[in-house]
């Protein structure tokens, strides 16, 4: 007996509803509900004494596994390299996302490119062939073991997969492809999860390697179910602004390798070019007679990078004062205002603080605090900082400045930009090696850096 059963689904975030509501309350969305059927057989079959003979070949000791490095596939791009852990893990199925027109496409041709001595195959859902060769051209891209597929159906591109035996499989996107034997349409919830686990059924069983493309939702998050993330082996988020040409590919999640790796890119006319040292990249336009410029140096994975922390603080003409942060979690800057107002009496009430990290970069640990707090009280006091000054330290909510991790690293990558002052909290000087012309200036508190930065 085969029952039928009608459930709605929440398009947004996956919320599963007996009944259509107009808005979610699990994500809060209005109008994200859909109609699916499934069927389920009720029909109860006696699989144990099935199972008893079946030979388990996939049964293996741990240490009689082969997980040498050449297992990896390494792209020619070191950007993505390093944040993918090294290369591509064959088997392996990475989710891509990003913003339209960030740049995905055009990675994943150059991608393609790189890898002249393998298989290649890209399945698009949203191009023509002839849109795609357009790109290629106009990149000065393609060889011949590049093949392209336009079709959806995933029955039909699993049939292509087995036929050409590719290395790799770039489906654009993950939202245009349906399952026959799924009731809903292409693009929901369930047709998401059910072609992703086709796609992660073939990966293992045939060593392809998967990149898939999803689209992103408006609050900036791949669409589709939260399991999708979970089911793959990596995602990446593909970052930039509009007005940027830089672009910031971020581990996510990665089985294979860290998740606090960053690669970095520069849009140009011939596509995405690997920026190689970006802290000169991001120092390039600093300016050194401006009030409310501080230099800081953050840790992306095991890189470090520096960057131009900038302030600006102006008289209010609201009632209520803005804060504004870009790049910058804008909780920790109502933080630091609040130690600042507290622990050396600046008094923003009446002003506006804006606060920006040059670049189109988004910083989230706290080491760049006490530069945060300084390029305010900069612009505050129209005092300008040391040019060859780089600033480092976290901020508690006692004014104390704590301790950094990668202090050294720091500090080098620093060095080699000709920086000659190194702020640092007390606890992390005692432990870095003297360098030649490199004057340390150790601080305590957030008083003791006011009085020797400014």
């Amino acid at each position: 007996m085969v029952k039928t059963v009608t459930k709605y689904v929440c398009q947004n975030c996956g919320y599963i509803s007996v009944g259509w509501l107009g808005k979610c309350p699990e994500c809060g969305t209005w109008n994200s509900f859909t109609e699916e059927v499934t069927y389920i057989d009720k029909r109860k079959v006696n699989t144990r004494s099935k199972l008893k003979d079946i030979n388990i070949s996939n049964l293996t000791k741990l240490s009689e596994i082969n997980s040498l490095d050449e297992n990896r596939i390494r792209t020619g791009i070191d950007e993505l390299d390093r944040v993918l852990g090294g290369g591509v893990v064959r088997g392996s199925v990475v989710l891509i996302g990003g913003d339209p027109g960030i740049g995905k496409s055009t990675l994943m041709m150059q991608l393609s490119h790189k890898l002249v001595d393998k298989v290649v195959l890209y399945v698009s859902g949203e191009e023509s062939q002839t849109q795609i060769k357009l790109r290629s051209d106009r990149l000065g891209l393609g060889y011949d073991n590049f093949y392209v597929l336009t079709e959806t159906s995933f029955e039909i591109i699993a049939t292509v997969i087995e036929k050409i035996n590719p290395d790799l499989v770039i489906i654009d996107s993950i939202q245009t492809v349906y399952r026959n034997d799924v009731e809903s349409g292409p693009g929901s919830i369930t047709q998401l999860r059910e072609s992703t686990y086709a796609v992660i059924q073939i990966a293992k069983a045939r060593n392809v390697s998967f990149f898939i493309i999803g689209h992103i939702t408006k609050e900036g998050f791949i669409a589709g179910p939260k399991v999708l993330e979970h089911m793959v082996d990596t995602v990446l988020q593909f970052e930039g602004e509009g007005t940027h040409a830089y672009r910031i590919l971020r581990a996510v999640k990665n089985r294979f390798g860290s998740s606090n790796e960053i690669g970095i890119f520069e849009m140009t006319g011939s596509g995405l070019k690997e920026v190689k040292n970006p802290s000169e990249v991001f120092l390039s336009e600093r300016s050194e007679s401006n009030p409310g410029s501080v230099v800081s140096a953050s840790m992306e994975g095991s890189r470090p990078i520096l960057i131009e922390v900038q302030a600006l603080v102006s008289s209010s003409g609201y009632s209520v004062p803005q804060r504004t942060a870009t790049g910058f979690d804008y909780k920790r800057l109502a933080i630091l205002i609040a130690v600042l107002e507290k622990k050396i009496g600046l008094h923003l009430s009446k002003f506006d603080v804006f606060l920006n990290i040059a670049g189109g970069i988004r910083i989230d640990e706290p080491s760049i605090d006490l530069a945060a707090a300084v390029s305010i009280i900069s612009s505050f006091k129209e005092t300008k900082v040391d040019s060859d000054m780089l600033v480092l330290g976290e901020i508690g909510l006692a004014g104390e400045i704590r301790t950094i991790s990668f202090a050294e690293r720091r500090v080098q990558e620093a060095v080699k930009l000709g920086f000659k002052k190194i702020v640092l909290p007390e606890g992390n000087v005692k432990n870095l090696k003297t360098i030649n012309n490199v004057e340390y200036i150790p601080v305590k508190n957030i008083q003791d850096a006011i009085r020797l930065i400014l």
